[in-house]
């Protein structure tokens, strides 16, 4: 029989390259559900916007369109 060797490293630790990757994909798991959202909301906007709303796409990223809407929907008249 044989004895399995172990790794020079010491019990616990992990190399460098193990971590800073576990860094990475934690990160990438953390910030993946907002950068979707925001995403979405964009592609909402422009679809909600320009399909059927029957306006040019291109007025969808101008902010004083959003500005007049903001006055529309919260105008104090009545």
């Amino acid at each position: 029989m044989t004895a399995m060797t172990r790794s020079s490293e010491p019990s616990g630790q992990h190399s460098t390259g193990r971590v800073a990757l576990r860094i990475i994909w934690t990160t990438v798991k953390i910030f993946i559900i907002p950068v979707l959202c925001v995403v979405a909301i964009i592609f909402g906007l422009a679809v909600g916007y320009s399909v059927l709303g029957k306006q040019p796409l291109s007025d969808v990223f101008d902010l004083n369109t959003w500005k007049h809407m903001y006055d529309l929907v919260f105008s104090r008249e009545g």
